[in-house]
């Protein structure tokens, strides 16, 4: 007759299995952000856009776009976040630069990064930042104010990719959240 396990011996077991576990979705969590935004900019998915490293010289005058800029703030992080510009109508090639502004509403200094997408998601491949605030952290004392500028274009592309060509308007969309360290 074979002897049956003990039963601290199982519950030893299971301790270090449901140990493990915990680590496991903990790291999972931390890695998280950094990891859906690899993905997206490797991808494109959910209207990531793109990062530019200059401008294109080619203006499409004919295929005018309009991009308007929407802002959002999960609950946790007491800020107020808004488009400081009015929407644009822009030719795909010309480049312009808008500016959002957060405030923190918070008795204490608050830190907080920020995500975004561009709705068509089918425009996302052709909206293209030279320079933004996403995924940097900020750090906001408590009752201050900071504009922080988007540079952006987009591709001439979009007016010759017959998927696109019925986008005649953009969203911009960030979202706020309170950074991790934060």
């Amino acid at each position: 007759m074979i002897p049956a396990p003990s039963p601290a011996k199982g519950n030893k077991r299971m301790l270090i299995i449901l140990g493990a576990l915990v680590a496991a979705m903990v790291g999972l969590a931390y890695a998280s952000v950094p990891l859906y935004d690899l993905f997206c900019r490797v991808t494109g998915y959910g209207g990531t856009t793109q990062i530019a490293e200059n401008v294109n010289d080619d203006i499409i005058y004919d295929h005018p776009v309009k991009v308007r800029f929407d802002a959002n703030v999960i609950p946790a992080l007491n800020w107020s976040f808004m488009p400081v510009d009015k929407p644009v109508t822009l030719n795909p090639g010309e480049e312009i630069v808008i500016n959002y502004r957060a405030t923190n509403l918070a008795d204490v200094p608050t830190t907080g990064t920020s995500t975004f997408n561009v709705t068509p998601v089918k425009a996302g491949q052709y909206f293209m930042k030279l320079d933004c605030f996403c995924f940097i952290e900020q750090t906001l004392q408590p009752g201050e104010s900071v504009d922080m500028p988007v540079r952006f274009f987009v591709d001439p592309e979009i007016a010759k990719d017959e998927n696109t060509l019925d986008v005649n308007e953009i969203i911009l969309s960030y979202t706020f959240f309170p950074a991790i360290d934060g």
